[in-house]
């Protein structure tokens, strides 16, 4: 199979199993939310966001990793000048790392 049989971006393979984690993330969100409705005890509200937060978090490594280790080496496996591929990638780590 190869990469335009997979749709444009490499996580295609892995589209479904994104978008459950992202629907996931989606559900904890919405039960931070309600349980601000609920006036919930800030604690156990932060506890939630964090875990809402690292969760969100994973996923962004993965995509990051999956990357670095698909769109940056097939540029340089191409004799393209990877040097863009690794600009984005090290501007989105810094995004990460600032957030």
């Amino acid at each position: 199979m190869t990469a335009e049989d997979q749709g444009p971006y490499w996580y295609a393979a892995d589209k479904q199993a994104l978008l459950g984690r992202l629907k996931r993330i989606e559900g904890q969100v919405r039960g931070v939310h309600r349980m601000v409705e609920e006036d919930t005890y800030c604690i156990d509200v932060l506890t939630q966001i964090s875990a809402a937060t690292k969760a969100l978090q994973a996923v962004a490594v993965g995509l990051l990793e999956g990357h670095i280790a698909h769109c940056v080496m097939e540029a340089a496996e191409n004799g393209t000048d990877p040097s863009a591929k690794v600009k984005e990638a090290t501007d989105a780590i810094a995004r990460l790392v600032r957030s």
